[in-house]
């Protein structure tokens, strides 16, 4: 028997306090101070988390791709696409937080850094996965399709964000030869806001992608494509 307790799930709390703190603390903690960098360095707990985010979004999804070839179940594929969006919503977030921080250490908004293009091809790929959800109109079809192209799209995504810029030169710390973060001794609250934002924003695109798909499953009822509604109506993601 499901328990009528508020859906107010402890996550939740737990993202909002997460991202306050990180929120707080990044703008406000102290830094060290290094050379070009200086008070930017700050956009290492929003930029980075961000793009942690991401990834982690895109590879529930391309896993509830695996699940629906598997399955073929109508919501897996709902499950798909809102995991998808809220992907590439922070995938675009991350996108214009690394511009700002471009511009006030490359003095540009974008240059010709390896790993800033093939961080703009990723976004593209997605953006074709879209496309191509809404140039079919028959359900079935289009959710098989689209759950092929998602799991090819997440190695690409992989292999152009974290392995391509690492066998080039590059701007980025971390990659061509620049040392990482890690190098620059951060101190143990640097850390503890960076791995606080990291997990409230993966909390807060979760928390987001279920209000969607609680939304996307109720209008999906409503236009007669669950015909078990009791099924879905003992779903958690409709709690969510």
């Amino acid at each position: 028997m499901r328990s009528n307790a508020s859906p107010f799930a402890w996550w939740k709390l737990l993202a909002f306090v997460l991202l306050m703190y990180a929120a707080t603390m990044g703008l406000l903690g102290n830094v060290p101070h290094i050379a070009i960098l200086n008070e930017t360095i700050r956009n290492l707990y929003f930029h980075v988390p961000m793009w942690f985010a991401m990834t982690l979004f895109l590879l529930v999804a391309s896993i509830y791709s695996i699940v629906y070839l598997n399955k073929g179940n109508l919501k897996h594929d709902r499950i798909i696409v809102e995991f998808t969006r809220t992907g590439m919503f922070f995938g675009v977030l991350g996108l214009l937080t690394g511009m700002m921080w471009a511009k006030f250490t490359w003095g540009t908004f974008w240059t010709k850094d390896p790993k800033l293009n093939a961080a703009a091809i990723a976004m593209l790929i997605y953006t074709a996965y879209m496309i191509l959800r809404d140039a079919i109109a028959d359900e079935d079809k289009k959710a098989r399709i689209t759950a092929v192209y998602n799991i090819f799209a997440f190695p690409a995504f992989m292999a152009l964000i974290y392995i391509m810029p690492r066998l080039t030169d590059s701007l980025h710390p971390g990659n061509g030869g620049n040392p990482g973060f890690n190098a620059y001794d951060r101190d143990r609250e640097m850390n503890m806001i960076f791995y606080s934002a990291i997990i409230g924003f993966m909390l807060l695109g979760t928390w987001i992608t279920t209000l969607r798909i609680r939304l996307r499953l109720l209008a999906d009822k409503k236009d007669g494509l669950i015909v078990d509604s009791k099924k879905y109506a003992s779903e958690d993601l409709l709690d969510a």
